[in-house]
């Protein structure tokens, strides 16, 4: 990306200044290879209502471009970021936002600035009126249908935006800004959230550049009527999208669904609206409302097939939506019952977390596990099953209690333990491989405490000593379980120090696609080495607070168990 900075210099000093047209009655910006603005003008300053400071640096079709209704305009039919990205010359008109939000008609000039290829700026002339602070607004009277271009555009958004998310509000909050001002001046969504109840989710209104919530036009509405031939009360039982004005419910009212529909229209001051349901796979969802106001034509029926496409696309939306909420709960659920319950080992202190990734993520196979084996050793296990869903979640609780079970009837060392759940595991479960910490602690007669462990593929334990000094336990490490090869495993074992804290933990824990794992690991450990003093509790929860990677807290599950040893017996 091309390096400008603010003050009428463009990028490469004076040089390129020099070289740059002067030109009267024009503004002129330089564009960079990545639509980026690079240098402004003065002119262009004044005719975008904007300083160079707020300029260089900016996207100059996300900053500038609108369409008439002041809305963005969809990146992929821009003519004239098509014309920045291909540095081919090209003319044309269109609406720009200024700096206080209102909008200026100009036309442009799109030209490579050296077309030998010296560099790959662009130069763009905006030629119109020289618009004071109260420039132009929102053309009187304008928004009337959408030509077949912006139709197939804004389709084409709506598909993408919706289908980006799995969260429904999310995915209806999108809808909302897709159509409103562009289609209409109201957006209403009612959903039906059990069989015969419907909720008024949303009544929202474009007004004075931004969006508003009408929240005491939401909320409960009656049950949905049987045999009423009232428009929303037929789109709510899925019939066809239909036209309605004011008129359609000022007779007697036929239902409770009838007089909250005289009250929106009384509310809003609609003089026309589209009604259509919002079908899913197998349900009807709801319905859509668009509705303009006066000033502006009313809808007619050709706006109705627009309305059903957007109203088939956002049903799709939320039946995907609605489908990943009911599996993300089951597996979350399942996977915190079948999380271990710690047991209370005189002498120890042991503590756990899960976090499942929010809820645009998937739940994944993290798990971590502590119990006691013949009452004399306490078993330690943190482990990660390949996948991000339902089926993660189950071979997760599959591994867990063969673990136990192997651990239980087999008084063997770790390595021996994790070799028979690796041998076994491919034929016994549906997990294709998994990553496995498996420890044992004991106490000695001289009273300290002795851990010996075998590492399977797994992030590293963590050590750290009261003092503060921590390090990793990088010994017993081998072969991620799964891969058949049946590799010879080690033991590692080690004295733990009085007042000892050992931590184990999942990768969700260090890994981000924005860093090095060993960066996360170094922060991992400076982190707990400042929390040695901490209670165990507050240990793992700050610990957990603090190193997970900065952006990434939606990406993943983190698991963690920490374990803290006595002070020395005097």
């Amino acid at each position: 990306m091309s390096k400008a900075r603010a003050g009428g210099v463009p990028p490469e000093g004076p040089a390129r200044a020099a070289g740059m047209p002067d030109m009267v009655g024009a503004a002129v910006c330089v564009v960079d290879e990545d639509g980026t603005i690079a240098w402004a003008n003065a002119h262009a300053e004044r005719v975008l209502g904007r300083d160079a400071a707020a300029l260089v640096g900016r996207d100059a079709h996300d900053l500038l471009h609108r369409d008439q209704h002041g809305q963005p305009l969809v990146r992929a039919s821009c003519r004239m970021t098509e014309a920045f990205l291909a540095r081919v010359a090209r003319v044309g008109s269109g609406w720009f936002e200024r700096g206080d939000g209102s909008l200026v008609e100009l036309a442009w000039l799109v030209a490579p600035c050296a077309p030998d290829g010296a560099h790959a700026d662009t130069m763009v002339i905006f030629t119109g009126p020289d618009r004071g602070p109260d420039g132009a607004g929102l053309p009187a009277g304008s928004g009337s249908a959408l030509s077949e271009l912006e139709r197939l555009a804004l389709l084409a958004e709506t598909t993408t935006q919706l289908t980006s998310t799995l969260d429904s509000e999310e995915a209806l909050r999108r809808l909302v800004r897709l159509v409103v001002p562009r289609v209409a001046d109201w957006a209403v969504v009612d959903l039906i959230t059990e069989p015969d109840e419907v909720e008024r989710a949303i009544v929202v209104h474009y007004e004075d550049g931004a969006f508003v919530t009408r929240e005491e036009l939401q909320g409960p509405m009656p049950p949905v009527p049987e045999e009423s031939p009232m428009p929303l009360s037929r789109a709510l039982r899925g019939a066809a999208s239909t036209l309605v004005t004011p008129e359609t419910y000022q007779g007697p009212p036929d239902t409770g669904v009838a007089i909250e529909q005289r009250r929106l229209f009384e509310a809003t001051g609609m003089v026309s609206a589209a009604i259509a349901p919002i079908r899913g796979v197998r349900d009807v969802l709801g319905a859509l409302t668009l509705g303009r106001s006066k000033g502006r034509e009313p809808l007619t029926g050709a706006d109705l097939s627009l309305l059903d496409d957007l109203t088939r696309r956002t049903g799709l939306a939320l039946d995907n939506a609605r489908l990943y909420q009911r599996q993300r709960k089951v597996a979350e659920t399942m996977q915190r019952h079948l999380l271990a319950q710690l047991p209370s080992v005189p002498g120890l202190e042991l503590a756990a977390r899960y976090v499942p990734a929010p809820d645009d993520s998937q739940v994944g196979g993290d798990w971590y596990d502590a119990f006691t084996v013949a009452d004399v050793t306490t078993a330690l296990a943190i482990g990660d099953v390949v996948g991000h869903d339902l089926d993660a979640a189950a071979g997760m609780a599959q591994v867990r209690s063969m673990l136990r079970a192997y651990a239980w009837t087999h008084h063997e060392p770790p390595s021996a333990i994790v070799h028979r759940l690796d041998a076994s595991m491919t034929h016994l479960t549906g997990v294709p491989t998994a990553t496995l910490v498996f420890g044992k602690v004991e106490q000695d007669a001289d009273g300290t405490w002795c851990l010996t462990w075998t590492n399977a593929g797994h992030p590293p334990p963590l050590l750290i000593t009261h003092d503060g000094r921590a390090r990793y336990l990088s010994q017993g490490h081998g072969l991620l379980l799964g891969t058949g090869l049946a590799p010879v495993r080690d033991d590692a074992a080690l004295t733990l120090p009085p007042r000892s804290t050992l931590v184990l933990y999942t990768d969700g824990l260090v890994e981000s696609r924005d860093r090095p794992i060993d960066e996360g690991l170094d922060q991992l450990r400076k982190h707990a080495a400042s929390l040695a003093h901490r209670p165990l509790a507050a240990f793992t929860d700050l610990l957990l607070e603090r190193a997970r990677p900065p952006g990434r807290r939606n990406d993943d599950d983190v698991a963690i168990l920490t374990l803290r040893t006595p002070a020395a017996q005097t």
